[in-house]
Order: structure tokens, then C-alpha cells, then sequence
């Protein structure tokens, strides 16, 4: 039988049949719908790009991550270097930070701009990142840049030191708790490189705040009694932070309220009007030590009026108080150097601040009846005697003692005007912090309310109120990051 399916040829090899054209075509066709292997291509092509991605996205993470590394380290950097206390040249600062960071390589620039009261820090740095996916598209590496500045600027700051010495300081060492921290503030604002820029005003009040016969002279004030020198200001006066030199102020009466007895022949000594040279405003100040000393002589007194030491506080950041201020650098009562304060408001050097402190809540307000409080006699009378002592002496009945006394105001509208001149600071742009020391929910309230915003408010208790001057002392003095 022969074989159909080869043949030998004449040299004796075997021969493989050949196809048709008619088998050819058969098999074409057969390949062209044959999809065996099609998907392991299109998997190998999806695999390929996935991977390429990812890479990518790796390269892009590891440069993040150096990214956040190197800005994290030129924040700190910049931070150090721009603190006016820094005693180290500030390029060497940044320039350490980076070594021992071991980034020594990437920085690329350090500027320092500084003068009397400022110290600006502009550093630059570039971290480059090979890649290991990037590369194969023909990016090696990936720059990491970080840029940062930080600056410290002690402008010329006003600040008003308003103290509560009311009775209520007594209990739980508040008074000697208050001493403490308004020190440590004094020390904390009044430095070495703050000298000439820096002025505090020491403002205690009780029920009422002594101005000091200087400030007194200079207002436009009739001067009843020799006794003491408070001004009784009128509701109108809480709406604006000016004091006026043309009108007519009224000195408060010098009375005590209390039926104390100190004996025959002795002056009263806890008056609504505080009487003590330490007691008295201190104007414009950069004494440090005078400062201390009168704080360290505080005591508790009468009643309590914020409104009222408000008030003068943020008059004694207002322009108006400039004639006063002048006035008194002319007999050395106020360094030289402020005659010009208080600044205008849209002074762009200037920070004008309140620090308010009070442990406790408005009371009503009393005075003597006009018709006992008329002339010498009686200033001298009452000077002697405490207002309910005499009374009761007198065989005048409680019930009756109020024909002799009146409320001038309530302590609902002391709130009132309290809110009036911290609403009238704060629309000047004075930055007002306030503090609550061992305060009731309303007083906390009321404090809270006449800050610049719940962050420039503290409640504290006991020994807290020195980290709450601390706090306000480090802010007033600012140190930030710009970019």
C-alpha cells in the first residue's frame, strides 16, 4: 500500500506533504478565531502599567515624607534663630539645626534682618530624591523644597495693669497669689532688650481708683477734700475710652462704709477711695522695681468696681490722656521717653493692651447724701468716722441709715458700663485679657465677655493665675512663624 502521506525522493529523504490551497485557507481561518493565549498578553500589558503607577506613587511618597522632614526641621530652625534672646549668631543656629539633623547638605540659604526690637529669619532648603520607578521614564529624582520664616518684633507695647484689691482678696491667699504672678509679669515684659518700648500702667481699684493728685491736677476736676483723689465718672463716660480735658469731672467723696472703729482722733482706713501712695495709679512706666514695690504693698480693700478700673485702664491707652502724660514727664512723674503716649490708634508700631483681673463681681455703689457731704466740716467729719460706725453711734435706726446714703448706681448697671467700655477698647483695637480668679459662673461670664475673644480669658484658681500672666506676658511679646 502506498503512503499518501509522504514520499521518498530520489536521494532517499523523506518529504513532508504540502498544504493545498484549500488547506491553507482552512487553517487561516481556523487561527483567526482561535483566542487561546489572548488574555495572559492583555494581563502582562494591565500588570505593567499597575506597576509603573505604583511606582510612581512611591517615588512620590518617599519625596513627601523627605519633603515634611526637611520643613519640620527648617521651622525649628528659624524659630531659634529668630528669638530675640538667642545670644548665638542666628545663621550658626540654623546652620546646627540642619548638622545635627544630618540635612547639613540641603540648605541651601539663611537671611537675617534684625534691629533695636526685631529679628526676622528667612531660611531656604532643597532635598533631592532619587527615584526608582521615575527613572525608567527619564525622571532620576524629584526636588523637596521648604522655605521658612520667623520673625520676633517687640514693638512699642502699652500695656494697663488693672488689679482687683477688693475685701474679698483676703480669703485664700488670693492677694499674695496676685502679688506674685503681677511680678513675675512685670519681669517677664520689662527686659533688658525691651528698654524704651516697652511702658506699664499699674491701675488697683477696689470701689473706686485713685487717680494720684498729679493725674488729678491736670483734669479738669474741682478738688472738694485733700483726702484722696478719685473721679466719679457718669454712665455716659463708660461709652468711649477718651477722657476729656474740658470737662467738668466731680471728686468722689472720702468716706468709709463699714461700722469699723478705729478710736477717737484716728483717720478711717479702708475709704471706697483707696488713699495709700501705693495705692494710686502709676502712669507710663518702666520701672521695674517701682512697679514691684507697689505691688508688693497691695492689700485688700472695700467693695469691688471693675468698670472703674477699666475705665482708666483704656484711658490710659487712649490719645487723649497724651496732654496728662506730657505733663507729668515735665516734673518727672513719667519717663521722658513717654511724653508722645498714649500713641494714636492707627499707630502701625504700637500694641495697646488691657490685662483685667478681678476674683470676684460688681457691687452696688453708695455715696453720702449731698446734703451731709457739703463742705469742709463734713469732708473732715467723715474722714474720721465710718459711715454706718457714726450711724449706729448717732442712734440712727438701720432701716433709716439710707436717709443719710443712696445707691449711685447698681451693680446690673456697673455691669452694664462694664460692658460699655470693654466693647469701646476693643472697637479701638486694644487687645483686652481678662482674667477670673477663683470667679462664680456669671462673674466668669462677665470677664469673658469683655475679652478680645474666649482665648484672651482665663479662669483660674490659686496658684494658676501666675501661668495666666505668664501666658498673656509671652503672647503680648510674639513669636511667630510668617510663611
Amino acid at each position: 500500500m502506498s503512503d499518501l502521506g509522504a514520499h521518498t525522493n530520489t536521494l532517499g529523504r523523506v518529504e513532508k506533504p504540502k498544504l493545498s490551497l484549500v488547506e491553507a485557507m482552512q487553517f487561516a481561518r481556523h487561527f483567526s478565531r482561535n483566542e487561546d493565549g489572548v488574555m495572559t498578553m492583555f494581563g502582562l500589558m494591565i500588570l505593567m502599567m499597575m506597576l509603573l503607577v505604583g511606582g510612581i506613587g512611591v517615588d512620590i511618597m518617599r519625596n513627601e515624607m523627605e519633603r515634611a522632614k526637611l520643613q519640620a526641621t527648617i521651622d525649628r530652625a528659624v524659630l531659634a534663630a529668630a528669638d530675640i534672646d538667642q545670644t548665638l549668631d542666628p545663621e550658626a543656629v540654623v546652620n546646627d539645626y540642619f548638622d545635627k539633623a544630618g540635612m547639613a547638605d540641603y540648605l541651601s540659604s539663611v537671611t537675617v534682618d534684625e534691629g533695636l526690637n526685631y529679628r526676622t529669619v528667612l531660611a531656604t532648603a532643597n532635598s533631592p530624591t532619587p527615584t526608582q520607578f521615575m527613572r525608567l521614564m527619564g525622571v532620576p529624582e524629584l526636588n523637596a523644597p521648604a522655605r521658612s520664616k520667623a520673625e520676633e518684633r517687640i514693638s512699642n507695647v502699652e500695656i494697663s495693669m488693672v488689679l482687683d484689691i477688693s475685701g474679698s482678696m483676703r480669703y485664700n491667699n488670693k492677694m499674695s497669689n496676685l502679688r506674685t504672678a503681677s511680678k513675675t509679669f512685670v519681669d517677664e515684659v520689662l527686659r533688658e532688650e525691651t528698654e524704651d518700648l516697652i511702658s506699664v500702667s499699674l491701675v488697683p481699684y477696689t470701689a473706686q481708683v485713685n487717680a494720684g493728685e498729679a493725674i488729678f491736677e491736670e483734669l479738669n476736676a474741682t478738688e472738694r477734700h485733700p483726702y484722696s483723689f478719685c473721679v466719679d465718672f457718669e454712665p455716659v463716660d463708660f461709652n468711649s475710652t477718651t477722657i476729656s480735658m474740658s470737662k467738668q469731672y466731680e471728686q468722689m467723696q472720702h468716706f468709709e462704709m463699714s461700722s469699723n472703729w478705729y478710736g477717737w482722733n484716728t483717720k478711717i482706713k479702708n475709704p471706697g477711695c483707696p488713699k495709700q501712695e501705693y495705692e494710686k495709679i502709676v502712669p507710663m512706666s518702666q520701672d521695674a522695681n517701682a512697679l514691684k514695690s507697689n505691688i508688693n504693698s497691695l492689700t485688700y480693700r472695700a467693695n469691688t468696681a471693675i468698670h472703674l478700673g477699666m475705665k482708666w485702664g483704656v484711658t490710659l491707652l487712649d490719645p487723649s490722656f497724651r496732654p496728662v502724660t506730657q505733663a507729668l514727664s515735665l516734673s518727672n512723674q513719667v519717663d521722658g521717653i513717654f511724653a508722645g503716649r498714649p500713641a494714636n490708634y492707627d499707630d502701625p508700631d504700637t500694641l495697646k493692651t488691657v490685662i483685667l483681673m478681678t476674683d470676684g463681681q460688681n457691687v452696688d455703689t453708695w455715696r453720702i447724701q449731698p446734703w451731709y457731704y457739703a463742705n469742709d466740716n463734713h469732708y473732715s467729719h467723715w474722714n474720721y468716722w465710718p459711715i454706718e460706725r457714726y450711724l449706729s453711734y448717732a442712734g440712727v435706726r438701720s432701716w433709716n441709715y439710707d436717709d443719710w446714703r443712696y445707691v449711685k448706681y447698681t451693680s446690673s448697671q456697673a455691669d452694664t458700663m462694664l460692658d460699655s467700655i470693654c466693647d469701646a477698647a476693643k472697637a479701638q483695637g486694644i487687645v483686652i485679657w481678662s482674667i477670673g480668679f477663683e470667679v462664680s459662673d456669671y462673674s466668669a461670664g462677665v470677664m469673658q465677655n469683655c475679652a478680645s475673644s474666649p482665648s484672651h480669658f482665663f479662669r483660674v484658681e490659686g496658684v494658676e493665675i501666675s501661668e495666666a500672666f505668664k501666658s498673656i506676658a509671652s503672647q503680648i511679646n510674639q513669636l511667630r512663624l510668617t510663611q
